[in-house]
């Protein structure tokens, strides 16, 4: 898997401020999602018109309230959001077709880095890519 092919993560409030000061900002991001339930506070959607807001990738809300950000629940919470992308894999879709044609980004509003689920998704569909790669593979 080359790098150009990587689902790569950010903060929506980090990636607000890049676009204010683009000399700061990596390679370029790619295709971008906002995958959380709820548009980010303070942010405008003109600051980010040119992402695709997929918001029935994100977590349910009764599984949102249940997890409250609480790391300590993250394990399970990475379990149960996991279920519910299995029953909504066309939801997924437009990851997966966009990871194919190069790099994404998800954008995400959580502060807490290490315990959000940006992070199990990205991780999922890493592994329904990697599947898919091993089972149609056309070689190097």
């Amino acid at each position: 898997m080359t790098d150009e092919h990587r689902i790569h993560l950010e903060r929506v409030y980090d990636e607000v401020r890049a676009q204010k000061h683009p000399e700061e900002e990596d390679p370029p991001p790619g295709e971008r999602f906002l995958v959380d339930r709820v548009w980010p506070r303070g942010v405008s959607k003109g600051a980010m018109a040119d992402v695709t807001w997929l918001k029935d990738v994100a977590p349910g809300s009764d599984l949102r309230t249940w997890f409250g950000h609480d790391p300590e629940r993250f394990e399970e919470f990475a379990e149960r959001y996991r279920t519910e992308l299995e029953e909504n894999p066309e939801a997924l879709e437009p990851l997966l077709e966009a990871a194919a044609r190069g790099r994404v980004t998800l954008l995400y509003a959580a502060k807490d880095t290490e315990h959000n689920h940006a992070i199990v998704l990205r991780d999922h569909l890493e592994s329904l890519r990697d599947a898919k790669g091993s089972k149609g593979s056309r070689g190097n």
